[in-house]
């Protein structure tokens, strides 16, 4: 329901304050008592029973209302309510009943020949003093389920209105083989009705029920369409009739673009002059004085103006015709045994049968059991646009059809509506200019989906409005409530007409929206924050190989020195006798092997280091033992080489893990998506053992691993030292990691596939203008235009990634300092090992000559820097002279 606008006329709204007021003021003029009955709640029908008052009073005659509320179900109250009007010597009585009153009140109208005037739903039975000024929809209905041509439908009732209507539905369903599904939704209770209600819709899917009639009144079919458009999946393909005569009493507006059919009637026709009039006077009325008159007038309140019309011209036809209605006797106690009926009150009920007039609700006439006859109500529909009219339906035409299309697209006319899109803040998509409070609507917003936005308007011929979602959620629905939040979410309940956002196309999403041709691929991806670069280490030129590597290089190498040693050994090629110099006797007849323990290993180092050696093996065995271990060595020496380079020039990040894999394996690292959006949704509904695993870590982690926005996420990832991990789309995340201060990192390949839509409500116009334009701009290659506009060529971290890459730089002092350290370390050990030696000789020496060990270390001393022992400088020389035995002479050789 809405609220109506003010009508310009005031003259039309002052004449008719004046009318109450003198029609109010003639307390003079002949009356006659009437009695009210309003349940509790009922103010606007009161408020109309007010006016019809005022309204039709006229100076020599009006009708005097003596008002009761009351609980209608209460049959003891409506007993001792009845009674106490008819003591009152009231002439007739207007009210309301429900189901359990309503064989009270006709008894006692039956026993006591009182007229009860009624907008309630019709009784069943002839009841001579009961006027029912709502007509029948049994024959509307019938004929409605037949022009729609339904052989298999549910039929939801409310048993308080009574089973007349479900009777006549049954026995049609009989003659014409109809498959009827018959619910009582009446007895639900008030604290567990929404629940009852889901449950019962669950049933009807799983009978595939998609033709639903409502014979309910407004309140009940209020609740049951905001369960429909909460649940979200009884929408498309559906048909609801809506059987009572308000249909557009109640808020459909929820429901208009969800892409389900509404059919119902109308008894008030808001186009016909009558209706028309009163509405500008209804319109001047003020709220507070008259409850209800804020919003404009329901089916059943105009039942009860038009109620007021009938009651005045009957009793002004007897008031003309002089017809005696006094009260005598004890004709005022309803209670009295024997009972005493009124002798007037047949002659007030013919009165009243006999009324014709036109009111609210069209032609009034009643037949002689004062049930409306020769009525006409309107057949309406629920389009895109609004309840619009189809047809009509009498009981001498039956359904008349003014409407053929039954279900059009409503396509025509969106160029002239300003198109709400709804969106949501979220960087590159839609973000706000840096000065955007200096302008306005659109123009404050820039990005992705902003340009987007433009491009597809242009396409469709359209203006538009963007509109930030006012939760910032894309949209999920409540497990308990079932109600969609975010951009779905207005989508569904008519709060917007297009969603332009990185919306994710899922399959529950689908279910209540439509989508268009994705215009964006990708995929749910794992960011990190970015690992703390390597430095190289002291000993980083070992990293080129692996430490088993070197271990087995240590190993080979003494092995292959074993190896020589031994072949030398053992082949006696490798043994030689010295040659003396010439003209000199040799000093020993013993061979001699150049390959020893020291040398064999020596030999090895000197192959191994590519710098070769003073002596080489001679024997075929040792010379192949050589050649394996050259070969070895340049295979090994050259991959070396070829990944030093590599290895001490390049910075490395170490990752902690690379794939979903190693963050389902850990526990260490925290890992979590965005509340509310389809990447939980996808851990949720997954039956991949290694993503449920992941979701139910998600779910009982504590504190909670989700966040309420992205931004919210990363920003964890950032402050968490390495500690948290956030599961988002891959779009986000390379663009994230395009943006400084450059410290998150995209790792492993996506976990899914899928692509971003743009979202329309079920059964919108714009589905297939911008489904078409979509396309056109793939083709046209815009779409990657505007990717690379603000994911790359607005970067923040360089055209490559920034630092995000390893990158080549000049040698430095630490990527080398482990070559220094062996230098300085060798030559060390060098000095060390000439040291041990020089002592280790002189201590021979001292006591090979009997000297002092002073002395002897002083003589080699002199030797080691002078080159001579003596005090001249000259070295004393051992020769042999031929024909000699060998012994030792010292001469000098001066």
């Amino acid at each position: 329901m809405w609220r109506r606008g003010r009508s310009p006329n005031t003259t039309m709204e002052l004449l008719f304050v004046v009318t109450l007021l003198w029609s109010e003021a003639l307390c003079g003029s002949p009356s006659v008592q009437i009695g009210g009955l309003f349940p509790r709640g009922a103010d606007q029908e009161y408020s109309a029973f007010r006016v019809g008052m005022v309204q039709f009073g006229m100076a020599d005659f009006r009708l005097t209302p003596h008002i009761d509320n009351l609980e209608v179900a209460n049959s003891f109250a409506v007993t001792n309510c009845f009674c106490s009007q008819f003591s009152r010597g009231v002439y007739a009585i207007f009210g309301f009943y429900d189901k359990k009153s309503v064989n009270t009140i006709t008894s006692f109208c039956e026993t006591l020949h009182v007229s009860f005037i009624t907008p309630s739903f019709p009784a069943e039975g002839m009841n001579q003093f009961v006027l029912q000024m709502r007509p029948d929809i049994k024959g509307p209905l019938v004929s409605l389920v037949e022009y729609y041509k339904w052989e298999k439908f549910a039929y939801l009732y409310d048993s308080d209105r009574g089973l007349s209507t479900l009777q006549v539905i049954l026995d049609t369903a009989a003659e014409k083989k109809w498959v009827v599904t018959a619910i009582n939704v009446g007895n639900l209770k008030d604290e567990r009705k929404d629940e009852a209600y889901r449950s019962l819709f669950q049933d009807l899917e799983i009978r595939k029920e998609r033709r639903i009639i409502l014979d309910c009144e407004q309140d009940k079919v209020r609740d049951i369409m905001e369960q429909v458009i909460t649940i979200g999946r009884h929408v498309k393909g559906y048909h609801y009739i809506i059987a009572n005569l308000g249909f557009v009493d109640g808020d459909l507006s929820k429901i208009q673009y969800g892409g389900a059919n509404v059919s119902g009637f109308q008894i008030v026709d808001f186009d016909d002059p009558v209706v028309a009039k009163f509405d500008q006077r209804w319109e001047a009325l003020e709220e507070k004085e008259y409850p209800g008159a804020d919003i404009r007038i329901r089916y059943t309140s105009a039942l009860t103006y038009d109620a007021v019309h009938v009651m005045t011209e009957a009793f002004r036809f007897l008031h003309k015709q002089r017809i005696d209605m006094s009260r005598r006797g004890n004709s005022g106690d309803c209670l009295a045994n024997p009972a005493v009926p009124w002798a007037q009150g047949v002659e007030i009920e013919r009165a009243l049968k006999q009324v014709r007039v036109d009111g609210l609700t069209g032609n009034i006439q009643f037949d002689q059991y004062g049930k409306r006859i020769n009525y006409s109500v309107t057949v309406m529909e629920l389009k895109n646009s609004g309840p619009v009219k189809i047809g009509y339906w009498n009981e001498v035409d039956k359904m008349v059809v003014t409407k053929s299309d039954l279900y059009p697209n409503d396509t025509m006319g969106m160029e002239n509506k300003t198109v709400i899109v709804s969106t949501i803040l979220e960087a590159p998509y839609v973000m706000l200019k840096k000065n955007s409070e200096l302008f306005q609507d659109n123009d404050r917003y820039e990005g992705y989906c902003v340009d987007l936005a433009a491009e597809i308007a242009k396409h469709c011929g359209i203006r538009y409005q963007l509109r930030i979602v006012g939760d910032g959620k894309y949209g999920a629905r409540d497990a308990e409530t079932k109600i969609w939040n975010g951009m779905v979410g207005e989508l569904v309940y008519g709060k917007a007409d297009i969603a332009v956002a990185p919306l994710t196309i899922t399959l529950v999403r689908e279910e209540v929206i439509d989508f268009s041709k994705p215009f964006m691929s990708l995929g749910i991806s794992i960011m990190i924050k970015k690992p703390q670069k390597s430095k190289p280490g002291v000993f980083s030129f070992l990293d080129p190989l692996a430490y088993e590597i070197w271990m087995c290089i240590v190993f080979a190498y003494i092995g292959v020195s074993v190896v020589l040693f031994l072949v030398s050994r053992f082949s006696p090629y490798e043994w030689t006798l010295e040659e003396p110099e010439d003209g000199a006797m040799p000093l020993t007849t013993e061979s001699t092997n150049e390959f020893g323990i020291f040398n064999s290993l020596w030999f090895s180092l000197g192959a191994f280091m590519r710098q070769g050696c003073d002596i080489s093996p001679r024997s075929l065995s040792g010379r192949i033992v050589g050649g394996v271990w050259w070969f070895f060595t340049l295979i090994i020496i050259s991959s070396y080489t070829a990944n030093l380079a590599a290895f001490l020039t390049v910075e490395r990040m170490v990752s902690p893990i690379e794939s979903a894999e190693d963050l389902a394996k850990q526990s260490e690292i925290c890992y979590g998506t965005l509340d509310s959006g389809s990447t939980k949704e996808f851990f949720r509904r997954s039956k991949i053992a290694l993503f449920d695993k992941m979701w139910q870590y998600m779910k009982s982690a504590e504190p909670s691993v989700f966040v309420k926005k992205t931004s919210e996420g990363v920003l964890r990832v950032r402050k968490s030292k390495g500690k948290y991990a956030y599961l988002l789309e891959s779009t986000m995340n390379e663009y994230i990691e395009q943006r400084k201060p450059c410290d998150t990192m995209k790792v492993g390949g996506n976990l899914d596939s899928k692509g971003y839509g743009i979202a329309t409500p079920k059964g919108s116009p714009l589905r297939n203008a911008v489904n078409l334009a979509v396309l056109k701009l793939n083709e046209q290659g815009l779409l990657d235009k505007l990717k690379n506009k603000w994911w790359y060529d607005k970067g923040e971290c360089g055209s490559g990634g920034g630092e995000s890459k390893e990158k080549t730089s000049a040698l430095s002092l630490s990527n080398v300092a482990g070559v220094f350290y062996i230098l300085v370390g060798g030559l060390g050990l060098a000095m060390m090992v000439a040291l041990v030696e020089f002592c280790y000789k002189s201590r021979a020496e001292a006591k090979k000559m009997k000297m002092k060990f002073t002395d002897a270390m002083r003589s080699k001393a002199r030797l080691s820097i002078t080159g001579s022992t003596s005090e001249n400088g000259r070295v004393p020389v051992a020769y042999l002279r031929p024909g000699l035995p060998m012994s030792l002479s010292m001469t000098d050789m001066s």
